[in-house]
């Protein structure tokens, strides 16, 4: 049966399939993050090669999650205010330039290290709005249905991690064989799949009450319902400190690849994909029986995980010990990824959702920066293994502070 027909009858499991809408964006984001994953592998194969500095690596991602930090909170007031679909056809066409304009520099050989970190900028810029908006529009894309939001939010990582899966391989072996260039050139096509999505989608006029006040008001207000919504703040605190602590350790993989397991590009695209595995696994299994699991000890033990995984990894010098470890910490990541984000879209209400989850995406891009020139600079001091032992171990004091601190985190579920 075509996908993109309208059917009632997808199992339980796929019940958001049963949206036409968000059939659309699923099947032209599966092709999209395809693409954006192989660019992803390339480029930091590209500044390692270029520089064969551990801090330049962190420095790329940084520059171009920066703008998350700095902006994403304002953004969360234009998604409330503004057709999100529109948005999100505006930020992957920005994308999509941004695409030849690294695929040109690259294959031209006039490609330096400064023309990175300035697309790296651009690229960032346009990630502080089209995370919230993307997050935001899933209710859209169900009908504001809140039964299937959680199945949605699962399918949607479970294609993310799909394509990280084959996105690094392809990217991994396209680079080993031809260079780096056409790894961006090819993402630079695959965005014309997920605008076409969007275009083709039939939506409803959205309502959005924050246009009776003023911007900045706007701001004010998911700042004062954050504040007082003490398990929403929650969340997203430990969303922040997780992505700074725990996630800056990844961006030490084409180090461990080159240096250490020694098995190169193809081998660092293997890396990548074994954590996407994981995280694919992790995805599926909360949309098929994310309904029978505990969330609040589910959330609990993804986040212990995370700690053990890193640490798994820093020790290994075995490639296929190094994926299985991958492998874990991708089902870790995104467990607690899913999770958090549904818990955050049942509680908040509709007026306020682009706001609140901008504090999401300004939790896990923001933070993300941070931890990635960390870990980069302690690479280059003390070696990316040692680097990667301090971050597992700050993941696993994270999740002593959180009992600590957030002690009914056992007792989570999801409301419906």
């Amino acid at each position: 049966m075509n996908i993109l027909i309208s059917t009632s009858n997808w199992p339980r499991a796929l019940s958001a399939m049963r949206h036409r809408n968000f059939r659309l964006f699923f099947v032209g984001q599966l092709v999209s993050v395809i693409g954006t994953w192989m660019q992803s592998t390339a480029q930091q194969w590209l500044v390692y090669r270029i520089t064969g500095s551990q801090t330049s690596l962190g420095m790329v991602t940084f520059i171009s999650f920066l703008p998350v930090l700095l902006l994403s909170l304002f953004m969360g007031v234009a998604v409330d205010r503004a057709p999100r679909r529109w948005l999100l056809v505006f930020t992957q066409s920005w994308f999509m330039v941004l695409a030849v304009a690294l695929a040109i520099l690259t294959a031209t050989g006039v490609v330096q290290y400064w023309h990175i970190l300035a697309l790296a900028a651009l690229l960032g810029i346009g990630n502080a709005l089209d995370m919230p908006a993307r997050q935001a529009f899933v209710v859209e894309m169900v009908d504001q249905d809140k039964g299937d939001m959680m199945n949605a939010i699962g399918l949607n990582s479970s294609l993310f991690n799909l394509a990280r899966i084959v996105g690094p391989a392809i990217g991994g072996s396209i680079v080993a064989m031809v260079g780096e260039a056409p790894a961006f050139a090819i993402n630079a096509i695959t965005f014309l799949a997920v605008i076409a999505a969007l275009l083709l989608m039939h939506l409803p006029p959205v309502m959005t009450k924050s246009k009776q006040h003023r911007p900045m008001q706007n701001l004010v207000d998911g700042f004062r319902y954050l504040k007082g919504a003490r398990l929403v703040l929650g969340l997203v605190g430990m969303v922040a400190a997780f992505s700074m602590v725990g996630f800056g350790a990844l961006t030490l993989l084409p180090v461990f690849a080159k240096d250490i397991l020694k098995i190169g590009a193809q081998g660092f695209g293997q890396l990548l994909s074994a954590q996407g595995i994981g995280a694919l696994i992790g995805a599926l299994l909360l949309v098929v029986a994310g309904d029978r699991f505990h969330k609040g000890r589910t959330l609990f033990f993804s986040r212990l995980l995370i700690g053990l995984a890193i640490a798994g990894l820093a020790i290994s010098r075995l490639p296929w010990v190094s994926m299985i470890f991958l492998a874990v910490a991708g089902y870790a990541f995104i467990t607690q990824l899913i999770l958090t984000n549904t818990l955050i879209q049942t509680i908040v209400p509709d007026e306020l959702r682009g706001r609140v989850l901008s504090t999401f995406t300004w939790a896990l891009g923001g933070f993300y920066p941070l931890g990635s020139l960390l870990m980069g600079f302690l690479g280059d001091q003390i070696g990316a293994p040692n680097a990667a032992l301090i971050s597992a171990a700050g993941c696993l004091a994270l999740v002593v502070i959180n009992l600590v601190v957030f002690p009914a985190l056992p007792d989570l579920r999801v409301q419906t």
